[in-house]
């Protein structure tokens, strides 16, 4: 009779051991895309001249925008936003790769690059591809952007205006729409920096 009341005993304590908390998922503010078939190469030239893949980035969170130095409002203020998040992060900003992918190859050189994505945060990678590199990567993370003539004679660029954030293995995770602000993304990228 001891035998199964003791039997029972151990049962009874596996199965509430196995009723602890389970390590909960981050919670996000930003769009959860874990797990999407998309975003996933990346291979255009750095603006000093170094041919960049996601993998050279293994290790830190990455975000990746596309814009172009032309930009009158989004581009800028996006960068602001991601310049503000490194300077919150302290320490941890070295944990952290902003990449910002042009789609206007044509005015935005290599020196162009290197003088205004810097502007905002020294660690921040100006990226460019000629037009059929710039048309592959946009495809890869579907982006949209379109050449529109202006009535000067000039032109501008229309395109999506959302932020990917991969994690540190690469992975696509996050997407954050345009202005969202500096506070969410935070939050987000310290969750990814934590879960590593």
């Amino acid at each position: 009779m001891k035998f199964p009341v003791a039997l029972h005993a151990l049962l009874l304590a596996v199965l509430l051991a196995g009723c602890g908390k389970a390590p909960e998922a981050p919670s996000f503010k930003l769009t959860d895309v874990t797990g999407a078939s998309f975003g996933k190469t990346l291979e255009l030239t750095d603006h000093n001249g170094q041919r960049r893949t996601l993998a050279d980035f293994k290790g830190k969170v990455v975000t990746v925008f596309f814009g172009f130095t032309h930009c009158p409002d989004v581009c800028p203020t996006t960068l602001s936003e991601m310049a503000l998040v490194m300077k919150e992060l302290g320490a941890d900003a070295g944990r952290l790769q902003v990449l910002f992918v042009t789609v206007d190859p044509e005015r935005d050189t290599a020196e162009v690059l290197k003088r205004y994505v810097p502007a905002f945060h020294p660690t921040f990678l100006g990226l460019l591809g000629n037009a059929e590199e710039t048309a592959k990567v946009a495809k890869e993370f579907k982006i949209h952007f379109q050449k529109q003539k202006l009535a000067s004679g000039g032109y501008t660029v229309d395109h999506s205006a959302g932020t990917y954030i991969l994690d540190g293995e690469g992975r696509l995770r996050l997407f954050a729409q345009y202005g969202i602000g500096a506070p969410a993304l935070l939050h987000d990228i310290r969750q990814l920096l934590k879960s590593r």
